[in-house]
């Protein structure tokens, strides 16, 4: 289970360190694609797959289902972790997700979020856990 927070910084060629504790469940090789409130989505093999299916099954006569298709599968990119530790991230990744230097790894259970600092400090920051809570209750949690 991918869990916890963790900040690194980019080095001048764009690669990131993964943190050892995501590391062991993320594997050795990943996708990283762009992901949702301006962060970068990171998937294992197998995470990636179950992901690409449910993709798949959306109705291509759908505008929105090619768009949100689109989304992911334009920006994603194979992913292996150096001798390091660091993975590299595409220029057009960073620039979508406005990584410059301070990164913040978020592990979210199935898969990782990569954010700039700065964004995950304004999102951090809007979450009232009373607020969503009671919003989940109606979907059952």
């Amino acid at each position: 289970m991918l869990i916890g927070e963790y900040e690194h910084s980019l080095d001048v060629k764009g690669r990131l360190i993964m943190p050892a504790k995501l590391r062991e469940d993320i594997g050795e090789k990943f996708i990283v694609t762009k992901g949702l409130d301006g962060c970068l989505f990171a998937f294992s093999v197998t995470e990636w797959t179950n992901f690409e299916q449910k993709l798949r099954a959306l109705p291509i006569s759908n505008k929105d289902a090619r768009a949100f298709t689109r989304f992911f599968f334009a920006g994603a990119m194979d992913c292996e972790i150096d001798k390091q530790g660091r993975f590299l991230i595409s220029s057009n990744l960073r620039e979508f997700a406005g990584l410059e230097k301070d990164v913040v790894i978020v592990g979210m259970d199935s898969r990782i979020e990569i954010w700039s600092k700065e964004k995950w400090q304004a999102c951090d920051e809007e979450i009232s856990a009373d607020e969503i809570a009671e919003k989940m209750e109606m979907l059952g949690i």
